[in-house]
């Protein structure tokens, strides 16, 4: 592959995930997985106003993301491809084996027989 086509890709990649560095964009994105919905079906979903949705929507639609197609007189947002969903859930399941690691960690230190003091410094430098 080409520096120029790896730069190209790299930024790409930069502002897919600025784009899901947001949890409101995030939570959009589950929203949309079950199909295409409206600003306003959005806005009564999220019980965000309705500038918020769609500055949020615009973010993802300016990275490809999603897509808007009119239907009558109003715009129907949809997913461009499900893998992104795919990719968040994999995220989600790293986070969730990272939580349940730390909570055995910090039971184990509990239970341990060490001094207070050190149980102590041990769980807060995480």
């Amino acid at each position: 592959m080409s520096p120029e086509i790896e730069a190209e890709i790299l930024l790409l990649h930069q502002q897919v995930c600025y784009a899901l560095g947001d949890p409101t964009r995030i939570l959009l994105l589950y929203i949309l997985k079950d199909g295409p919905k409206s600003v306003g079906e959005l806005t009564d979903l999220m019980r965000l106003p309705q500038s918020t949705v769609s500055r949020h929507l615009r973010v993802l639609r300016e990275r490809s993301i999603v897509h808007a197609e009119k239907r009558g007189t109003s715009n129907l947002y949809t997913i461009n491809d499900l893998r992104v969903v795919e990719a968040l859930d994999m995220l989600r399941q790293v986070l969730n084996q990272q939580l349940a690691d730390q909570a055995k960690l910090t039971a184990a230190i509990q239970s341990s027989n060490l001094p207070d003091e050190i149980n102590h410094f041990t769980l807060r430098s995480k």
